[in-house]
């Protein structure tokens, strides 16, 4: 052994049998360092609390038990030196009744034990207990330090309890301790983040060391964090003018502000300073350069910022993929985790939300299960975030299942788990769930946010359940949250799928604060009840809000345009985008393409599918739809042909639209070799859609045979739509004996619209058996069904003329009318000729 070796002494490996032996030394030279005694009692006294501090840390509960236990033994529990760490070790690992039990205990206190027992109650969220203590300590007579004052304006902070926070500020004034930096920083930090910027700014402006850059630090982030970032840039651009000293957290704090003002220029100014003066390794600050750039979508510049730094921690790589996440790169945020996982850094909470994030983003389920795998023995497994990530991203990725078996296995969630749960029934379609995981959170005696009672409303919506939808109007307003805009926009889109936009436009009107997301709910309301002119007047007031429409607003007011194929209104809407200068995104290219073909403007659709610089698979569908329901089936073929030379791969609604189109134009080959290519070339199995359009095909061409035989030879059951439109071919054709089987298919389905009934009525009609017509009528009465009249419509003068079958308006007189006055003038001319 070497003579300036030093000897672990054996009591360490007794009373710490898993510490690792390297620590032990550690402990051991420090204790040498410092000038104290190996012996057992002087030694453990400093080893103790960097034990328990570790415990905390982690937190680790179990270990600081043990060392609890090691403590007892050697007698030094009542050592208020050693009882504050243990103090602070169990209110960090999550045992407040043990902090407390160990507080009890103790026969005499220091300022270090109450400021412990004080700080542990803030951590737990405990406000009044911890005020109620600090009362406690002031009659026992021990006075209060700086550092308990800190700790009362941080929980004050934590909780934004701004009246606690004066009385505290009252307290320095009458102690005359308002002057000190430390506590002066304390007091901006809690006025800043109670939202008063005013006072913060009161105690900034009064304190008399001016030169103190933690103050400037403090206020610089009490008005980002007020959305103020302008004036903290202006206190940046005041410290360095005056010549005061630059510190990391002022660099922190300033390159903050630059990004919440989303202000590149200035940044890349700040990052030329902080070069100049050395902090470029810092690692707090390149973690705050770093989100800075990706922030501002300048994410080849945060890449740079990560590979420059030397001491490449946890937060520097949180940054990085939180800044990928943020900007939908979910590919490349799943790379940087790679390479953080190869650097042996060992990933924290944060870090796994963001990657649990970027697994929905793209759907990456059995990515996103490994990681659940590795949590499993971890101890970020029982992180509230962390639980709430994972089935986020189970329901984001369709696995509800796996969601609700991990929601099952929790006991104490917090809301915004339960409204994740519920927001991931609603995205899946599954409203029932939705609704009963509603009732149980209501029976838990917890109080639904904003957004659970949004997603709700989506799901009576998705039911078609309006009582229950009334219901949940009432308990918005009994909350107070009907006036949120996001519960106001979920309300408006109940009402509106449920044929009310009457009472979607008075919950819309009503608002007093109206947002672009609540203005596009009440666009697409109006316009899926066939509302166009108020859908367009909608859109016309944005600008009266405040507001500056966008491409959703463009988009459902052009969808509305495309059912109602009015070709003028559409125009309009088209140049609205452009003079407004709305941003023309795929959605609104995808949207005015789909509007010009339907309305059979098929020459501007071409223009602007040339002209897109992404054309996406929507794109090209729509295109070979267009071009197919308009009779034009070769140059929808020639699309497709075109998709194979550039190696696009087609989908199913691709073939969806080459079948349809085939049947408009009577190309029965061609359709039969389409509905085998997609399976045969591309592996994509037929849907009952495609079965439907290759009995449409046969039908419309009059081979009946074929398509019975076709329907027999289906792998699956043939539904209603397919027996209806096989009736629809026996009609055409008078084929009464196909039809019979056709209708007899029918009505063992138990159809319950009124299409299909009418379809049997006027075929049994039309072929003699008014009988059968008669038990039709008799089953339509029964059921309450009616039958829908036919329609048609015009857009003459800017307005839409919508005409029913049976119709004895006026105007339906007077053009027929002016019909027999046209043929009258057509047979004198005739007689003329």
């Amino acid at each position: 052994m070497p003579q300036n070796a030093i000897r672990t002494p054996k009591f360490l490996d007794v009373l710490f049998p898993t510490l690792p032996s390297t620590a032990k030394n550690r402990i051991v030279r420090a204790t040498h360092e410092k000038g104290l005694h190996t012996g057992a009692q002087s030694l453990s006294r400093f080893a103790f609390p960097s034990l328990l501090k570790k415990c905390a840390a982690q937190p680790d509960l179990r270990h600081g038990k043990r060392i609890h236990a090691s403590i007892i033994q050697t007698g030094l529990q009542f050592d208020p030196f050693i009882a504050s760490s243990l103090i602070n070790m169990y209110a960090r690992c999550g045992s407040l009744t043990d902090a407390q039990h160990v507080f009890a205990q103790l026969p005499q206190r220091d300022a270090a034990v109450w400021n412990a027992m004080i700080a542990g109650y803030f951590h737990h969220g405990c406000r009044h207990e911890a005020l109620s203590l600090f009362y406690q300590l002031q009659l026992s007579g021990v006075r209060p330090d700086g550092h308990l004052l800190s700790i009362l304006l941080g929980g004050c902070s934590a909780n934004l309890d701004l009246w606690h926070g004066r009385q505290v500020h009252a307290f320095l004034v009458r102690n005359a301790s308002d002057s000190d930096s430390f506590l002066g920083t304390a007091l901006i930090d809690m006025y800043a983040e109670c939202g008063e910027v005013t006072g913060a700014y009161r105690v900034f402006r009064g304190m008399v060391d001016k030169k103190d850059a933690s103050l400037w630090n403090a206020m610089i982030g009490g008005f980002c964090h007020n959305g103020l970032w302008e004036e903290g840039l202006e206190l940046f651009v005041l410290m360095k003018n005056w010549g005061l000293e630059l510190q990391s957290t002022t660099f922190s704090s300033t390159l903050t502000a630059c990004s919440t003002g989303e202000v590149v220029a200035f940044g890349e100014g700040v990052h030329c300073c902080l070069i100049k003066l050395g902090f470029e390794l810092d690692p707090y600050v390149c973690t705050c350069l770093l989100g800075m750039y990706g922030r501002c979508g300048l994410l080849d510049e945060a890449r740079r910022v990560l590979e420059s730094a030397r001491s490449k921690g946890t937060e520097l790589w949180n940054s990085m993929i939180s800044a990928y996440v943020n900007s939908s790169y979910a590919l490349d945020a799943l790379n940087v985790y790679k390479q953080m996982r190869l650097s042996d850094i060992r990933s924290d909470c944060i870090t796994i939300s963001n990657v649990l994030s970027s697994c929905s983003i793209v759907s990456l389920l059995d990515f996103g299960k490994g990681v659940h795998g590795e949590l499993i023995k971890r101890p970020e497994r029982n992180n509230m975030m962390v639980r709430g990530s994972l089935i986020n991203m189970y329901m984001k990725c369709g696995s509800t299942e796996d969601a609700g078996l991990l929601f099952n296995l929790g006991k104490d969630w917090d809301v915004i788990v339960w409204g994740s749960m519920i927001a991931g029934y609603c995205q899946n379609k599954k409203y029932d769930r939705a609704l009963n995981l509603f009732n149980k959170l209501r029976v838990k005696g917890l109080d639904p946010d904003s957004a659970i009672i949004a997603s709700v409303a989506s799901a009576c919506a998705g039911l078609g359940f309006l009582v229950l939808g009334y219901q949940i109007h009432g308990f918005a307003i009994k909350s107070g949250t009907s006036f949120d805009v996001f519960v106001a926009s979920a309300l408006i889109d109940m009402y509106a799928k449920c044929g009310l936009p009457q009472l979607a436009g008075i919950i819309f009107s009503g608002l007093p604060c109206k947002n672009i997301v609540v203005c596009n709910s009440m666009i697409s309301g109006y316009g899926r009840n066939g509302l166009l002119d108020e859908s367009i007047s909608t859109l016309a007031r944005i600008s009266q809000h405040g507001l500056v429409p966008d491409s959703i607003s463009i988009s459902s007011l052009l969808a509305s345009v495309s059912s109602l194929a009015v070709l003028e209104k559409g125009k309009m809407i088209h140049g609205y985008q452009i003079r407004n200068e709305v941003i023309c995104d795929s959605h609104v290219e995808n949207a005015l393409l789909d509007m010009y073909m339907k309305c059979g403007c098929l020459k501007y659709g071409q223009s602007i599918f040339d002209r897109m610089h992404l054309r996406n698979m929507v794109a090209w569908n729509t295109m070979i739809t267009g071009y197919g329901h308009h009779g034009y089936c070769l140059k929808a073929i020639g699309l497709f042909e075109e998709m194979k030379r550039l190696r696009v791969l087609p989908d199913e609604a691709t073939f969806l639209s080459l079948i349809s189109s085939c049947s408009h134009s009577g190309l029965v080959e061609e359709g039969m070799a389409f509905f085998r290519s997609m399976s045969r070339d591309y592996g994509i199995g037929p849907r009952m859609e495609h079965y439907l359009n290759m009995v449409d095909l046969l039908g419309r061409a009059g081979r009946l045979d074929e398509a019975y035989c076709f329907i027999k030879a289906m792998p699956t059951k043939a539904g209603e739509s397919v027996w209806l439109c096989f009736l629809s071919a026996c009609r055409a054709y008078r084929h009464m004996e196909f039809g019979e089987i056709a209708a007899d298919h029918l009505l063992k389905l138990k159809p319950e619209g009124s299409g299909s009934f009418t379809q049997l009525l006027n075929f049994y009609g039309e072929v003699g058996l008014f009988g059968k017509a008669a038990k039709v009528k008799l089953q339509m009465k029964e059921l309450g069904l009616k039958k829908n009249p036919g329609c048609s419509w015009i857009e003459v003068k800017d307005r839409i003329q919508v005409f029913f079958s049976s119709d004895s308006s006026p105007l339906i007189t007077e053009i027929h009318d002016t019909l027999r006055n046209l043929r009258r003038s057509m047979r004198e001319e005739e007689k003329f000729s």
